[in-house]
């Protein structure tokens, strides 16, 4: 398998995660500070900073944390990707944030976006929603201060659907356009799946290879698609 990845812009980006999580401590902390001194009431000088202090650090924490589930962690994602996918044949490859979509496997088993997501529990597809639950305490708070939702992985996948097919058709002709799919992968182990009916596939990283040779099985792409995909994305 054939490895294409952005590591500059990972890099960077888990960098600046980890420099925008310190900064929002460093905020807090001194928001904190200045709530807890005498001096809190005394002016409104004194007020508007630890208000400052508190918002601004909430959000460099809501942006530091969302580069470092990105781009972070030891292993990254992509690095946890490529070791589930590791011992694929060469005529696959795996574009990390090179292309429209974060990342991107190609090959026989046709063009399949995949959408990491990290919490534990069990992640239940009922009444069109996708709901995770059971992840504990400390994973139901940051839901619900907004750093761990599971979000809308159905409109997520469909608008990175689009993107990779507004890529492609600039580049190929209605013939070489295949279909583009996309499956929820979950890096967490911890994680189960109750989603019997859902529209996306959901993953874990241990069964992400078998997964692929299996719907390679089912010839989704021809090899002169395959090729001409190949051509329309960068090497």
């Amino acid at each position: 398998m054939k490895i294409i990845k952005n590591e500059k812009l990972i890099k960077r980006n888990g960098s600046i995660g980890g420099w925008l999580l310190g900064a929002s401590m460093v905020a807090l902390g001194g928001a904190l500070y200045i709530n807890l001194s005498k001096s809190a009431t005394a002016d409104v000088q004194s007020i508007s900073l630890m208000f400052g202090g508190f918002v601004g650090g909430y959000i460099l924490m809501l942006i530091g944390l969302y580069l470092l589930g990105r781009f972070g962690g030891h292993p990254r994602v992509d690095e946890k990707i490529d070791s589930a996918l590791k011992g694929l044949p060469g005529d696959y490859t795996i574009y990390h944030f090179t292309v429209p979509a974060p990342h991107v496997l190609v090959g026989p088993a046709g063009i399949w976006i995949l959408l990491p997501y990290a919490q534990r529990g069990v992640m239940t597809f009922t009444r069109k929603r996708w709901r995770v639950k059971n992840g504990g305490f400390a994973q139901s708070y940051m839901s619900i201060v907004g750093l761990q939702g599971i979000g809308r992985p159905d409109l997520e996948s469909e608008n990175e659907i689009n993107n990779v097919k507004k890529h492609l058709s600039k580049n190929l002709s209605n013939n070489d356009s295949p279909a583009v799919w996309a499956a929820l992968l979950l890096t967490n182990e911890q994680m189960e799946v109750e989603a019997e009916g859902a529209p996306l596939p959901a993953i874990k990283l241990k069964q992400l290879k078998d997964f692929i040779r299996q719907k390679a099985k089912e010839k989704p792409i021809s090899a002169a698609q395959l090729a001409a995909v190949k051509s329309a994305l960068p090497e």
